[in-house]
């Protein structure tokens, strides 16, 4: 059974998450999905959810692209920043294992190369709704586990 701090440290996360919004080097596809799903049209922030500039207050990071080698570390100083607990949502097939640019010369691949991935969300480029969906059953989770990460 969880303790109340544990019950109100998993509210306060569930209640209003701020994600911060990391490209390493996509077509803008899963870009424009993303920020679309800020519009007044699809309203991410009726659950809460709210776009930050800084991972030091965030916890939630969205990952599109393919991660390059040049990206690599940026990717993981920004999510060294992050305070625990934090979750990364992979968006897009490039940043779940480098889509159409797996292969190439200068990608890793996934997001998960280079930093834990909690979920992905698959689509070239995922619909906002599909981005909307993952990230509120990655909350649901948060919300059914007393010791996240």
């Amino acid at each position: 059974m969880k303790s109340i701090r544990e019950q109100v440290a998993a509210w306060a996360r569930t209640a209003s998450p701020w994600i911060i919004h990391f490209n390493s080097g996509s077509c803008n596809g899963c870009d424009i999905e993303t920020v679309a799903s800020l519009t007044p049209k699809f309203d991410v922030e009726r659950f809460g959810i709210m776009l930050h500039g800084t991972p030091r207050h965030a916890d939630v990071l969205v990952v599109s692209g393919a991660v390059s080698r040049q990206q690599q570390a940026r990717l993981k100083r920004i999510y060294d920043q992050m305070a625990a607990p934090k979750f990364v949502v992979a968006v897009g097939a490039c940043a779940a294992g480098g889509g159409v640019l797996q292969g190439c010369y200068g990608v890793l691949g996934g997001a998960d190369k280079v930093i834990p991935v909690d979920l992905y969300v698959p689509g070239c480029p995922p619909r906002p709704e599909a981005l909307i969906d993952g990230i509120v059953k990655l909350l649901g989770s948060i919300k059914g586990v007393g010791n996240a990460k």
